[in-house]
């Protein structure tokens, strides 16, 4: 199977263009949950695909408004690559979302897309492929009553789009992902007060003889993020598989479920996650 097989043609894609502003792309991260979004800017010559701006980009520059300022360069494929191939780069550059692009914008592979196809293929190996052997054992996970704004940074830290949730026993209860931070997470606007003085006329630094005049103030954006526990934002309702379950079935229930890990449960003893990514090195 080729990458046109499987990709969302340019046709059925959400975009965002430029010039524009954050907002432009929160809307769609938000309403749909992607993990990022493709740029274009409209040019005498047509369309020109300039990269993507991520849900995390947004949460992690919250000073900046320009939609030209947050995107992101990363790997592209083709609509003639192998399915196998776009996994392989997916894994190896950690991208979720992989633009086709052949001159310009024709559209997007995604790991989700490449789930797909697992799920689909009733002929092929790489579906009875048992999950035991794709999981990650290493558990990122915070506890039910951290405060929201405490677990975002515990999931920036590990560099994690989740949280298993622990309860007081130790006991998986929930899990907590970057959409769930996204969909409570605004943007609001301050002042910060810079002080007497900016420069003056002796100053090395000074640019054109810059004089504060009395106080001045600079417009602060910041990402707010409610306080309340993990608790009241986490989904408790969590699937789980066992270490037997195959790629194949897994594939399924992620997609049907609508969720891009699941815990790996030994009895209801919690011992690893299965990621929709770690299902991709069934294709290798």
């Amino acid at each position: 199977m080729n990458v046109a097989d499987a990709m969302t043609a340019r046709e059925e894609l959400v975009t965002v263009s430029l010039p524009g502003t954050r907002d432009d792309a929160l809307e769609h991260l938000q309403e749909r949950a992607f993990s990022s979004v493709p740029v274009v800017k409209e040019t005498d010559d047509g369309e020109e695909f300039r990269g993507l701006v991520s849900r995390e980009t947004l949460i992690e520059r919250p000073d900046e408004n320009q939609l030209a300022l947050l995107v992101e360069e990363g790997p592209t494929t083709t609509r003639e690559a192998s399915i196998e191939d776009a996994a392989a780069l997916m894994v190896a550059e950690d991208a979720r979302r992989v633009p086709v692009v052949d001159g310009q914008l024709e559209g997007i592979v995604t790991v989700t897309d490449v789930v797909r196809t697992i799920a689909e293929d009733q002929d092929g190996t790489a579906g009875d492929v048992e999950v035991g052997g794709l999981a990650i054992h290493t558990v990122n996970a915070v506890y039910a009553g951290t405060p929201l704004t405490v677990a975002e940074r515990e999931l920036f830290y590990a560099r994690t789009p989740y949280g298993m949730v622990l309860d007081e026993a130790g006991e998986l209860c929930g899990i907590l992902t970057e959409v769930d931070v996204l969909d409570v997470a605004h943007v609001v606007e301050g002042e910060a007060e810079t002080g007497e003085s900016i420069a003056n006329e002796d100053s090395e630094w000074m640019w054109e003889g810059i004089k504060a005049v009395g106080n001045r103030y600079l417009p602060t954006r910041n990402v707010e993020i409610p306080a309340e526990p993990v608790r009241e934002f986490m989904t408790s309702d969590v699937v789980s598989v066992s270490r037997t379950r195959t790629a194949r079935e897994v594939a399924r229930l992620m997609l049907d479920s609508g969720v891009e890990q699941v815990p790996l449960l030994r009895g209801d003893e919690l011992v690893g996650v299965v990621r929709d990514v770690d299902l991709l090195e069934a294709l290798r």
